[in-house]
Parts: C-alpha cells; structure tokens; sequence
C-alpha cells in the first residue's frame, strides 16, 4: 500500500509542535502530528508518579506564559475542557525571619516590599501598563518593534543582570524577589539578560497571576489535540523519529526537537556550515526534579505561602546568587534555590480529599547524577518545619532520568538550550530565519528557536508562519492584538 503523502509533517507533540501542527492545519492544509510517546504532550503531561490517586505534573506545572500566549489567547481551548485556576498570590518569596515577599497584584507585591514599595512601583508600573503593546514582540524572533519607544524602556530593564538590576532597591525583600523571579532564566544571575526573565513573570503576575490547569498540565495538551483534530488534523503516537527516511512525503516538515536531535534525525542532509553551528550549540544547568504525595498541606511559616501556587525558596539575593553561580561552574550548591508548586491547594482533583500534592525541583550541572532529595527537602524544612513529617511518597527524577523521558531535555535542560544573551536570539544558529534549517522545506520549531523556553507555543506558532510563507506562500492566522 503506498504511504499517504502529506502538506505538512510535524514531529513533536510538545506546545510548540502542537501549536505549529495547528497553525498549518489552520491554513487549510493536510498535516500529520508524530509522537514518539503513546501520549501527546512533551513536557505537558500528567501521571500518578507516587500513589493512586495523586496526580503529579511531570514536567511543567504552572503557566502565566500559556494564558497569556499571544497564540494560545486565539484558540477555542476552553471549548475542550480547559480551565485555569489562579491562586490568589503568583509567587510567595519567603525569607528566614519569618516574612514574605509576595508576586500578586502590583500594589499587594508593593506593600509586601516594605520600604522599596515606591522604587518597586516605578520600576514595575510602567512596565505593566505598557505590556499589551510590547507582549507580542517579547515573545518573538528579533524584529523590529510595534512600539519602538515602549519596547526600549523594556529592553533598558531587561537586558541588564539581575544582579544589577536588584541595585534598584535597597532591601533585602526585593532584592530577594527578583532573584527568585530571575533565576528561572536558569543560569548565573550576573549574566545579562537575566533580568529580562524576572520582568516578564512579575508582569504575568500583576495583569493576570499564574494559572495552573485543573486536572494537571496534560489538560492544556489534550485541549490543544482536540483542537487539531477538530480542524482535520492527523495524529499518530509512539512513532519514534530517528531519521527523515522514515516521515511520509511532505513539502514541509517541522521538527519539534533540538540541535542534538536535529543532528541525528536530518545530519546528513545538512550543510556543512549548519551542522557545524548545530554542534557549537549550548546547552545550560538541569534539573534535579521531587513531586512528593503528602498527608496535609507544606506548613510553611510565612501565612502568604499559604494562598500561593508558587513558592521560591532561596532567602536572599547573595544566596540564590551563589547557587545559580555554583551550579553553572559545575558543582552542587549546599542550599540550592528550589522551586516548587503546590497545586492540590488550588485544584482538588490532584489528590485525595484531604491529602496534597507538592512539585519541586533546583538546577545542578548540566547531567548531574547527584541525588538532590537531601537537600531540597532540607530547603522547604527550613521554610515549613514539619514539612518531612507529611510526607507519604515522593518520586524523583535527576537529569539523565529526565533527559530519557523526554529527549529535549539534554542533560536535564529543561529550556532546549542555554537561553543567555549569546543564543537569545540566533537560537539555534545565525540565519536570516532562526526556523529554517541548511534543508528546503525542514524547519525547527522547538524552544531550541526563539523565544525559547516556557508554554507558550510561539516557538512553533512562528516555524509555522515561516514554513507557510516559503513553501506554501500562505498567511499564518493573525496572533492575539494583532
């Protein structure tokens, strides 16, 4: 039986190959979606990891940037189930004397700041007005702005080093913030551009909080298939992709993978030059990840971290500094900045009536073997005694055992690549178009390209838009405020 050919094959059912599958389907073509895994989703899925009954987001747990996806914002996703919740405070920053900083609204964040209220204020307000008409370009390839004028105010700001961007303030509570904020740029807070990171979620925070999905992050998955599906869309999973040799005929092909990926999959129809590049690649620290099962709530100290969905344990500025720093020069920090989500006390179909679900993780080198769970657990003890007495089961997962769940995550990198000022913008390569590869017609669309990480689909959304404008000379649907 001859294999059906195709207008489009997309390899990948992560957010960016789920958006790019349909954003080529949008445009009225034929397009297969390919899936190694028997689930579609990439780092959107949900599985009992511990006990029955506790429902553990296996990668990504909390997502301003999906709601507020200048992509996503244009799809009937709540037509398929989706709902987010949105916990009263963002971010909770809780600090050893027993307080916290908040992210929530600007002037709760503000007050919670003490007496870098006002400095905070400037520094943020603006920003956040401004944000409806600038939210499209910051998540974009390098273009020239909208809003030239509103986007260098930005860039002033977010270009900077966390570590100089702090000198705002004169406390160490915001001080101690934004370092949480930043470090989820997943690499030394001195580094430029790190701030860029902590403006974008504290923006999040204070327009629209940071979502979580009801039923765990495979909902934001499952809604965007159905939609595919609705518009005509083909899936098939567990069809693991190790070369080209083994797609259907299509005049485009958009892979949802990174450099080491696309190197296996396509080298040797690559050009020498763009091989070369792809190798040069950089890849950041990774993960060590817990999800635990507990019998009651995290009893932290500081009352705020009780109405967040996000909890960012590091104390100071000096210390998520020296953290970040070590980890990035290869070593193991004694009191590593975690990050850890506490999604059950806002969504109670996570776990049993009564009991909780808590997800955390810290960054370590870049394929670390080391076992975290000593000193994580030691982290959320300091802020929350009594913590390891709640715990029922945890499941872990260190960099190698992540890397094989999901193949993007090299070394643990749960980004698809160092994200610094280096591969910002000509992630994966400098090229005229950072979605086209040396290949007619083969295109990446992984956060390996820009904007990079986090679920959003603009990664996908934007190899899309390219692909359907070479090949097929199609517009691509218009993003939201557009």
């Amino acid at each position: 039986m001859r294999t059906p050919s195709y207008d489009a094959v997309v390899v990948g059912s992560g957010p960016n190959g789920l958006a790019a599958a349909i954003v080529m389907q949008q445009a009225g073509l034929s397009v297969l979606l390919l899936e190694g895994k028997r689930e579609i989703g990439g780092g959107l899925r949900t599985a009992e990891l511990t006990l029955p009954g506790f429902r553990h987001d296996i990668c990504s747990a909390i997502h301003p940037l999906a709601a507020a996806s200048p992509y996503f914002q244009t799809l009937p996703l709540a037509r398929y189930g989706l709902e987010y919740l949105t916990p009263p405070v963002a971010a909770a920053h809780p600090f050893d004397d027993g307080t916290a900083a908040v992210a929530a609204s600007l002037a709760d964040t503000a007050r919670s700041l003490g007496l870098d209220a006002e400095a905070y204020q400037r520094l943020l307000g603006p920003l956040v007005a401004q944000w409806p008409n600038i939210a499209n370009d910051v998540l974009a390839p390098l273009h020239f702005p909208r809003h030239p004028l509103d986007m260098a105010r930005f860039g002033l700001s977010a270009l900077l080093p966390a570590t100089v961007l702090a000198r705002c303030f004169t406390h160490e509570k915001a001080k101690g913030l934004l370092a949480g904020m930043a470090a989820h740029a997943i690499q030394p807070l001195s580094n430029l551009t790190t701030s860029a990171a902590a403006l974008v979620l504290l923006i999040a925070a204070h327009r629209g909080g940071w979502p979580l999905p009801k039923g765990g992050s495979q909902a934001i998955a499952d809604a965007l298939l159905a939609h595919f599906i609705a518009l005509g869309g083909q899936v098939e999973t567990g069809t693991y992709v190790l070369s080209l040799a083994q797609l259907p005929a299509a005049r485009a092909v958009l892979l949802d993978v990174t450099p080491a990926q696309l190197l296996q999959i396509a080298g040797h129809s690559l050009s020498s030059i763009y091989q070369w590049q792809l190798r040069r690649y950089r890849y950041g620290m990774g993960v060590f990840k817990i999800d635990w099962a507990l019998a009651a709530p995290i009893p932290f100290t500081a009352p705020e971290c009780a109405q967040a969905g996000t909890i960012h344990l590091g104390n100071t500025l000096a210390e998520i500094a020296a953290s970040e720093q070590a980890s990035a020069r290869g070593q193991h920090a004694a009191q590593p900045f975690v990050l850890l989500a506490q999604q059950s006390l806002f969504d109670t179909t996570r776990a049993p009536a009564g009991q909780h679900t808590a997800w955390a993780y810290c960054h370590v080198p870049n394929g670390s073997r080391v076992d975290m769970t000593a000193a994580i657990e030691r982290q959320v003890e300091r802020f929350a005694p009594g913590f390891r007495d709640r715990i029922l089961a945890r499941h872990t997962f260190d960099t190698a055992q992540m890397e094989a769940y999901n193949p993007n995550y090299v070394g643990g990198d749960i980004n698809g690549g160092l994200l610094d000022i280096g591969q910002l913008f000509t992630r994966p390569a400098l090229r005229a178009s950072p979605y086209r590869t040396s290949q007619r017609g083969l295109y990446l669309c992984s956060s390996a390209t820009p904007p990079g990480g986090g679920v959003h689909g603009m990664c996908g959304y934007y190899a899309a838009r390219r692909a359907l404008r070479d090949i097929f000379r199609l517009p691509a649907p218009p993003l939201h405020g557009e």
